[in-house]
């Protein structure tokens, strides 16, 4: 696999491709289309969830991460406009594969601050509309604001955005545009006609339950690319390219308890004839390139996946000859551009510079105010009100989404981590980056069923975290906190200890760290009455634990019954705006405590 730049321009832009070996210069010989075919080439975004600067709006400064990623649409635009110029703009299509307006300050400023509803114009679209992008599938997350802010995204873009299987709640057709043809002009031959089709993961009927209900419901993804692929051939498609919010890998994400194919790309390209390639979305990974063997046709089917917020671009190359007169994809290839090789586009970066500015002003500014400070720097060792406002908020947000289910009365508990010893609400005035500061990473929202006996086995897992004393103390914090597992040699981190609270009746326990792990819960009470095997509760976790992360027991298989993709840190954001007070008295309390025995255990810092 390679990138068909010449030498000169990859000096220039100091590019790098990424290939089924790793990252790597672009140093390698480009490949070469058929002499008598002609080559087209797909250049595709996905999930780039409202990040057009490489900033970090929560950190007030320039993204980073350990992998020295860089991320925004401005970035890929320097990288698509460079394979433009290269390829010839003519035989180049740029497509997204969704989630575009939501996941940032500056997405949610556009969406419920300034909404576009009222006038203003979605940076996205600016930023995609100067770009040129041809067209693009719809994401779930383009649901999340409602109907009305996502139809007047879809007027300020100069591209269309498709999404198939969106049908009327009541008459079972299409509500949005389902594909286009564009016909590209490649040299040396009579134009060709490029069939592209958007679809998005029927998940949107879960998650977005509120807003879509009675109006749209979705199709499954191949089950509708059945009916739309023929339509798109028969219209005169030469080529057919799937952008499909969906992922590639596995069924879905979230289990069995899910009534349908979340990540369907995979599936799509074994049971779907006459499709040549897929830029996959969704599921934020990054797959440069794979060949997926149609069941029906025996042909290969390219997918590609450039990661999320525009930290890749994927690059798809198919080079096409006649065969009995009519255009077949004879092969393809693909690889995926860095967007941290190039500078941003200035032209895209000054155009939404602006709107950056009323975002960066809005993540400093104040939101509300806090009756007494808030911190994380004990929060690992006792009951601390920063993590119980994390609790109170989630709790609050899935019992709500519970009401009208069948879980409506049940009771809700809620997880969260101490994931910040630095994190910091102070008394008085506090803004958006306060706020944010609690919940450092980017976790969504869901609602699982568990029993008072599941409860039990995940908080002694949780308490593993904590090391054997010899006494009741006083003990310094780092003889008691971080112990060195077989799982974590290194000491546990913070984020993988969950305390764990009630939303209408407390949830109370001691952990006792007289004895070792696996028997340290004493005294698990709700409501004051102790917590019996069979008792029901539907927890409120992240997406993170509840597909295992950290290795917790009976999550990834526990029923869902709460998912609506919500992000944490913006649900406790949109909480403090909305309540304009933080009283930590409404919401905390001691109801755990670290014992020796039966005495309290004395912890300094």
């Amino acid at each position: 696999m390679s990138v068909d730049l010449t030498a000169s321009r990859r000096q220039m832009l100091g590019m790098a491709v990424i290939g089924g070996a790793g990252l790597f210069a672009a140093k390698v010989p480009a490949a070469q289309a058929d002499p008598a075919g002609v080559r087209l080439t797909v250049l595709g975004t996905t999930d780039l969830h409202g990040n057009v600067l490489n900033w970090d709006y929560f950190k007030n400064a320039e993204y980073n991460d350990a992998a020295s990623n860089d991320i925004g649409v401005a970035k890929c635009a320097t990288l698509i406009k460079a394979m433009r110029a290269e390829r010839g703009a003519d035989s180049c299509v740029t497509l997204d594969a969704g989630d575009t307006i939501q996941g940032t300050p500056l997405a949610y400023y556009y969406a419920k601050i300034d909404p576009i509803t009222k006038g203003s114009t979605h940076p996205m679209a600016t930023a995609m509309n100067a770009i040129g992008y041809d067209a693009a599938a719809m994401g779930n997350h383009e649901f999340n604001y409602g109907l009305d802010t996502l139809d007047t995204f879809r007027r300020q873009l100069r591209f269309p955005l498709l999404c198939a299987n969106a049908l009327d709640w009541n008459t079972g057709r299409s509500v949005y545009p389902t594909y286009i043809i564009k016909t590209v002009n490649l040299k040396g031959s009579k134009p060709i006609k490029v069939g592209i089709v958007g679809l998005v993961t029927p998940g949107v009927s879960i998650w977005d339950k509120a807003n879509v209900e009675g109006k749209v419901k979705f199709n499954g993804i191949v089950e509708q690319a059945k009916i739309v692929v023929p339509q798109v051939k028969k219209a005169g498609a030469d080529v057919v390219i799937v952008s499909a919010h969906s992922g590639a890998d596995g069924s879905s994400s979230w289990g069995d308890a899910i009534p349908f194919v979340e990540n369907a790309a995979t599936q799509l390209a074994e049971e779907v004839a006459d499709i040549d390639a897929i830029l996959v979305g969704h599921a934020h990974k990054e797959i440069p390139q794979r060949y997926v063997v149609n069941k029906a046709t025996g042909k290969q089917v390219l997918l590609s996946e450039p990661l999320y917020w525009g930290m890749r671009v994927t690059v798809m190359d198919l080079d096409l000859t006649k065969v009995r007169g009519q255009w077949e994809v004879a092969s393809a290839s693909a690889t995926l551009l860095n967007a941290n090789t190039v500078p941003e586009d200035k032209q895209v970066a000054d155009l939404v510079r602006p709107a950056h500015q009323k975002v960066l002003e809005y993540v400093n500014g104040v939101i509300g105010t806090c009756k007494q400070e808030m911190t994380g720097a004990t929060a690992c060792w006792e009951d601390s009100a920063a993590v119980d406002l994390i609790n109170y908020v989630q709790a609050q947000a899935v019992k709500a989404g519970l009401v009208g289910t069948a879980e409506e009365n049940t009771p809700v508990l809620s997880i969260a981590a101490p994931f910040s010893r630095t994190a910091r609400i102070p008394a008085g005035d506090v803004t958006v980056r306060d706020v944010a500061g609690l919940y450092v990473f980017d976790n969504t929202l869901l609602g699982i069923k568990f029993t008072g006996k599941q409860v039990k086995a995940y908080l002694e897992k949780s308490v593993e975290y904590f090391r054997q004393v010899s006494s009741a103390g006083p003990v310094p914090s780092a003889q008691v906190t971080n112990a060195v597992t077989p799982a974590a040699p290194s000491g546990t981190p913070d984020y993988n200890y969950d305390v764990m609270g009630g939303l209408d009746k407390p949830l109370t326990y001691d952990i006792d760290l007289s004895v070792p792990a696996g028997n340290r819960i004493r005294n698990l009470s709700y409501g004051g009455t102790p917590v019996a095997d069979g008792d029901s509760y539907v927890i409120a976790i992240n997406n993170y634990r509840q597909s295992g992360g950290g290795g917790f027991p009976d999550v990834t298989t526990a029923p869902v019954v709460y998912n609506r993709q919500n992000e944490i840190r913006q649900l406790i954001i949109d909480w403090v705006a909305a309540n304009k007070v933080i009283d930590p008295a409404t919401f905390h309390a001691v109801d755990w405590k670290l014992t020796y025995g039966t005495a309290p255990l004395v912890v300094t810092p």
